[in-house]
């Protein structure tokens, strides 16, 4: 089963930026982990910040272990956004991984 997010629906404008903004929408993404499904995040009319983006994902990363980024599908991205999201999600895993050994 997939879950659909599209970022868009939470936004107040084109920008979605602060940390607790990002808490309700990282709990929705948890909720479908745990039931197993993948989700596809959809940043399609949007720009975040790299903190909205850590606190989304990183955190997810870090509570859930490195294995769960492969059930997240990023789509609609920027190049701006493509950086963060990649830059947030090796420096979460490679943390998430530390903590392991």
């Amino acid at each position: 089963m997939l879950t659909h997010i599209a970022l868009q629906q939470f936004a107040q404008g084109r920008m979605i930026g602060m940390r607790s903004s990002a808490v309700p929408i990282r709990k929705l993404i948890e909720e479908a982990l745990l039931e197993g499904q993948e989700v596809t995040i959809n940043f399609a009319g949007v720009e975040v910040t790299q903190s909205f983006v850590d606190e989304l994902v990183g955190a997810i990363i870090l509570r859930h272990g490195p294995q769960v980024a492969g059930r997240l599908v990023f789509k609609g991205c920027s190049e701006d956004t493509r950086g963060i999201i990649r830059f947030v999600v090796s420096d979460r895993i490679e943390q998430a991984s530390t903590c392991l050994h």
